[in-house]
């Protein structure tokens, strides 16, 4: 048995260089009883304005929906709850980025800028939307060109 100890990775520093990444909006969140999942539209900003549609769960939805509406409930969400702790320590939002779609599964990581440097987490995209919306200056929202490519040729 060693006596070394190792610390669980929980963040790593992003490399630009590494993936190409466009920005993109959220268009909407739509709500279709004919579909089992509510689905959230991002367009591309600029040319040539690509878009993907992501399903996501309902509660997630509705969450986005009121960050997008800047409507805030009478207790906290989840999601509300979490932006004002990142605000109140002085975390900053950079951006969202999604960075792979795997067998159906979108991948994305929330770019962080705190008080002793930048670091990256791991998380589910509607997360991601909805922290990077809940923010005083919403954060870009970036899309790995590779993620774009498995939607258009």
């Amino acid at each position: 048995m060693s006596d070394e100890t190792t610390a669980p990775e929980v963040s790593r520093v992003f490399d630009p260089n590494a993936v190409k990444f466009f920005v993109m909006n959220v268009a909407n969140v739509t709500f279709d009883l004919v579909n089992s999942s509510p689905e959230v539209h991002l367009n591309e900003e600029e040319y040539p304005y690509r878009s993907i549609s992501i399903s996501i769960a309902l509660a997630e939805a509705q969450s986005l929906e009121n960050a997008l509406k800047k409507n805030k409930g009478r207790r906290p969400s989840t999601h509300e709850l979490f932006a004002d702790v990142l605000a109140h320590v002085k975390v900053d939002v950079i951006a969202v980025r999604i960075v792979r779609h795997e067998n159906g599964v979108f991948f994305s990581e929330l770019d962080l800028m705190t008080p002793t440097g930048r670091f990256v987490l791991d998380c589910r995209t509607s997360d991601a939307l909805i922290i990077a919306s809940r923010q005083a200056v919403p954060a870009p929202v970036l899309c790995a060109e590779e993620v774009l490519k498995q939607f258009y040729v």
